[in-house]
C-alpha cells in the first residue's frame, strides 16, 4: 500500500462537543470530511465522501455504530470510539464489520496512532479490552480442542492478529516479512472459509486463541 500523508475521516457521534474534541485531538494528519450525529447521517456521509476511516460512536440514534459497520464495513475502515468496555459490545462491533474498537478515554497520542493503523486496514483494540476478551474466551473454550486446519505458524500469526498487532509488528516478532504475514492471513481465511479480516479476529476471540 502506498504511503499516505494524511487520512480522510468521517466522524460520527451524537454529541457535537465530543466530535469537536476528537477533531481537535486528531491533528493535521487527519482530514475530517464530514461529521454525523446518527447512524443514517453517518452512512450517507460515508457513501458520499468515501473516507479512509470512520470514527464512530457505538451508541447513536437510528441504529448506532453497529448499523454503520454493517452497512459500510466492506467499503471503509471503521473504528468504534466508545465508553463501553463490555465484551459483547466489542464482539458485536467486530462481527458487524468494524476493524477497531477504542475507549473514549484513550490518550490523544495513542488514539492518533491507533486510528492511523486502522486507516491502513489493521485491527486496532484498546489493550485492556483485548486482554479481557481473550481471557474470557480462553476460559470458555478450554474444551474446544486445538484447531487442526491451521499450521503452527498460522496459529502464531492468528494469535497476533487477535491481539490487534499490525502486519509489520507481527513480522518483526516472528522474523518474517509483513508480506509473508499477509499471505498467512489470506491462507487462514481460506482454510476457515472466512472472507473478511473482521471475521478472522472474531474467530480467534471465540476460539480462545491468545
Amino acid at each position: 500500500m502506498a504511503f499516505k500523508s494524511h487520512v480522510t475521516v468521517v466522524l460520527a457521534d451524537d454529541h457535537p462537543i465530543w466530535r469537536s474534541g476528537v477533531r481537535s485531538d486528531l491533528g493535521e494528519n487527519f482530514q475530517v470530511l464530514a461529521e454525523a450525529g446518527d447512524a443514517d447521517e453517518a452512512i450517507a456521509a460515508i457513501r458520499k465522501h468515501k473516507p479512509d476511516l470512520v470514527v464512530c460512536d457505538l451508541n447513536m440514534p437510528n441504529g448506532g455504530g453497529i448499523k454503520v459497520a454493517k452497512e459500510c464495513g466492506e467499503q471503509t475502515n471503521i473504528v468504534m470510539l466508545t465508553v463501553s468496555e463490555a465484551e459483547r459490545d466489542l464482539l458485536d462491533a467486530v462481527a458487524a464489520g468494524a476493524n477497531g474498537y477504542l475507549i473514549k478515554s484513550t490518550p490523544p497520542d495513542e488514539l492518533r496512532d491507533g486510528l492511523w493503523k486502522a486507516a491502513q486496514g489493521e485491527p486496532v483494540f484498546s489493550a485492556s479490552l483485548a486482554s479481557l476478551v481473550l481471557g474470557e474466551f480462553r476460559k470458555m473454550s478450554k474444551d474446544s480442542g486445538p484447531m487442526k486446519p491451521l499450521s503452527e505458524r498460522e496459529r502464531e500469526v492468528l494469535q497476533h492478529v487477535a491481539r490487534g498487532h499490525t502486519y509489520k509488528e507481527i513480522g518483526e516478532e516472528l522474523f518474517i516479512s509483513a508480506k509473508t504475514v499477509e499471505n498467512h492471513v489470506r491462507n487462514i481465511l481460506g482454510k476457515l472459509h472466512l472472507n473478511r479480516k473482521q471475521e478472522l479476529i472474531r474467530y480467534a476471540l471465540e476460539h480462545g486463541i491468545q
